[in-house]
């Protein structure tokens, strides 16, 4: 399981024309679910984020998690993150999980933050997303559980 974290000041989703998620200062994440991922991963990668230490204090470290902040998560299902891009021009995709898989994991993640008391909004699975962010920092990571 990969994630792809963004601290943002904003972030939403907007569907065909219309806004379908909005959060304000938080994490943005994009989720891609692996053929070898199971709901240990997606634990273990959904308490990682939740107590991440990557806002800053009064001293500029970062000292704070984003439910020390009462920071929001925006959680968008990302398979493209699974692209193996070692050979020629074009990504393979055959590490990514099938759908099914891939959507019960991304819901257990989703789930998971919900349980450690954080505000998640989340994408469409599968969906054609236009994804708009103001990164805060900018601050982004690369977490593999």
């Amino acid at each position: 399981m990969k994630a792809l974290i963004q601290r943002v000041k904003e972030a939403s989703v907007t569907i065909d024309g219309e806004l379908y998620s909005k959060i304000g200062h938080g994490i943005l994440i994009f989720l891609g679910v692996e053929k070898s991922d199971t709901e240990e991963n997606s634990e273990k990668l959904s308490q990682k984020i939740s107590s991440l230490r990557i806002f800053e204090d009064e001293n500029e470290k970062m000292n704070f998690s984003v439910k020390d902040v009462n920071g929001e998560i925006l959680v968008v299902s990302q398979f493209t993150l699974c692209g193996d891009c070692k050979k020629g021009t074009r990504p393979s995709f055959d590490n990514a999980a099938a759908p099914d898989m891939a959507n019960k994991l991304y819901e257990d993640f989703v789930n998971n933050i919900k349980e450690a008391g954080i505000k998640v909004k989340t994408g469409k699975f599968r969906a054609m997303m236009d994804v708009s962010l103001v990164n805060d920092g900018p601050v982004n990571f690369m977490i593999e559980k």
